[in-house]
């Protein structure tokens, strides 16, 4: 069975807040937080957008939005095309270039991804929440063919994939109720839960055995296992590795292997962070043999 891609990727509007701390708490400066709305919006979309599209999106207006473009254009940060219409510029490349050398998860998930001779032929991915979605930070392309291309930056909503539910899953239920929200959760399949209260019992499964699974949620055909990655802090997860592969022809042991080994890897992570954690690994018998931390 191919494969089928979702229809559309979430839509990114308004990022999550982040805490900077009581010392700066409330001391956001307006024009610097416009500027990362409007950079956001060029980001999360496909093609580039005109500044009346960029003005209802951001509900700003489109004065505003010009000056603010007219100094990113000037920065390198955004670009105008021939059609009057906005993108990212390339600064915004050199900035990821910089994040992708100077971040201690990228490193740690780089110098053991290719370690896994279980994983070697599988497309491996290395993903963080912001707010209710995974954003991807880093992919191992495999050399078998997927419909989803799992591109550096890419975002799905985090209840459809096995690296949110597994991430979700380090987190007390009222703070993963709060972060989803009351109303329906997004899908992308006919596969996909729509309800807050299913989702919590498939993360309360995923909580007891240590990794969670995406089966057809994200593209039909298609199957993910993810586990999450510690931090020295523990014990929510600071980030979540997955594997995919097609579902069709996948038989039990080669199930079992690829989760044992998105496991061992997550944990292999967890370690280079200064996480203290040990991973149980089931084997094709069904029984479990206990891997610690050192071993």
């Amino acid at each position: 069975m191919t494969p089928r891609a979702p229809t559309a990727l979430r839509s990114v509007g308004r990022p999550a807040a982040v805490d900077p701390g009581p010392a700066s708490a409330g001391r956001l400066v307006p024009a610097v937080e416009r500027a990362s709305r409007l950079l956001d919006a060029l980001s999360a979309s496909r093609q580039p957008l005109s500044l009346a599209e960029l003005s209802r999106a951001l509900s700003m207006p489109r004065s505003s939005v010009h000056g603010l473009l007219a100094t990113l254009v000037t920065l390198g940060l955004a670009r105008r095309n021939e059609d009057a219409e906005f993108s990212l510029g390339p600064k915004a490349l050199q900035w990821a270039d910089a994040y992708t050398a100077q971040s201690d998860v990228l490193r740690a998930f780089g110098a053991r991804v290719d370690r896994s001779a279980e994983l070697g032929t599988e497309t491996v991915m290395l993903a963080t929440l912001d707010g209710a979605d995974v954003v991807y930070l880093a992919c191992r392309q495999g050399s078998r063919p997927l419909a989803v291309n799992f591109r550096v930056g890419g975002r799905f909503p985090a209840a459809c994939t096995s690296s949110g539910k597994a991430m979700l899953a380090t987190l007390p239920d009222p703070d993963v109720s709060q972060r989803l929200g009351a109303g329906t959760l997004p899908r992308l399949t006919r596969y996909g839960v729509t309800g807050l209260q299913a989702l919590l019992r498939q993360l309360d499964t995923a909580r007891r055995q240590g990794w969670a699974v995406d089966d057809e949620e994200t593209a039909e055909g298609m199957q993910c296992f993810g586990a999450p990655v510690i931090g020295a802090r523990g014990p929510s997860a600071v980030a979540a590795v997955a594997v995919s592969v097609i579902k069709a022809g996948l038989t039990p042991r080669r199930r079992t292997e690829l989760i044992d080994a998105i496991r061992l890897l997550a944990r292999d992570v967890s370690v280079e962070l200064g996480a203290q954690v040990g991973v149980p690994v089931a084997t094709p018998a069904g029984g479990a043999v206990g891997a610690s931390a050192g071993d």
